[in-house]
């Protein structure tokens, strides 16, 4: 079995193009997407869709072929498979199966987007897609907001806005990058502040295409040494004044400052703004 990403032509290695060709079955996700491209390849080996919403009853289909001795290639519609889609499923029960299972490099958006993004690349951590209502997605981005590494996410081109302007609130003033449509005809690269690209996309409106957010790690509290309890609590005021819940201030303050959150959290309870969010 191997797996292998498509979506464009450009993006396609002989390697992939060989293993697509003598594979015995491609699984993918969308099989007009896949058929196109395939097309376009000279590439005439069966297609079978795998996604999300037939993934159970196809998986058995797809083993049954493995273990015949048949080669199957997984294939995603953009970018590389197993990245948020349900493929690593059936690369798991493949393994279990004792079948092999083989990588067949391409383009990868969290990493093209990292290196695009000119922010430190030596940490991070891809977190996938922000959930899609406002409070979960509060909750999410405070959780991630101590991580001392650079924040890879994906996110709809619909939903980009609102998201930019909740890490604002809960990361606070960080660099980031909205990458678009990476290694395509119309690629973009937008670096500026979470603020400024909150501003931009809230005036601007959906971007077309595919998009990464990469964010800055925060800042190191060795940088400006930490700061004194009348700026922690100023910077706690002014996060709760901003209608974030206290465990969030808190978060949001953590990553500003790299103080401890658990402290910043009961500092915040002593404040006395956050007694009916416990």
């Amino acid at each position: 079995m191997v797996s292998t990403p498509i979506g464009n032509l450009g993006d396609m290695t002989s390697r992939a193009v060989a293993v697509l060709r003598t594979a015995a079955v491609i699984a993918c996700e969308d099989t007009r997407v896949t058929g196109s491209l395939m097309a376009r390849l000279g590439v005439t080996t069966p297609l079978m869709p795998y996604h999300e919403h037939n993934a159970a009853r196809q998986r058995p289909l797809l083993l049954a072929r493995l273990a015949e001795d048949q080669a199957v290639a997984l294939v995603s519609d953009a970018g590389t498979p197993l990245v948020s889609d349900p493929g690593y499923r059936l690369v798991g029960a493949a393994l279990d199966a004792g079948h092999r299972v083989v990588p067949v490099p391409g383009a990868s958006a969290p990493l093209a987007a990292l290196v695009a993004s000119g922010l430190p690349s030596d940490r991070f951590l891809f977190a996938g897609f922000p959930p899609p209502k406002d409070n979960a997605r509060r909750r999410f981005l405070a959780e991630l907001a101590p991580v001392p590494a650079t924040l890879v996410l994906f996110e709809s081109a619909r939903r980009l806005a609102d998201t930019l302007a909740t890490a604002a609130e809960t990361l606070g003033d960080r660099p980031a990058a909205v990458c678009r449509e990476l290694t395509k005809l119309y690629e973009e690269v937008r670096r500026d502040r979470l603020p400024a690209l909150s501003a931009h996309y809230a005036e601007a409106g959906a971007p077309k295409g595919e998009v990464v957010l990469v964010i800055g790690p925060p800042a190191s509290a060795a940088d400006a040494g930490p700061p004194s309890g009348e700026e922690q609590d100023a910077r706690l005021r002014a996060a709760l004044a901003e209608g974030l819940r206290v465990k969030d201030a808190a978060a949001r303050v953590a990553a500003e400052t790299g103080l401890p959150r658990r402290d910043l959290y009961r500092r915040a309870l002593v404040l006395g703004s956050g007694a009916a969010d416990r």
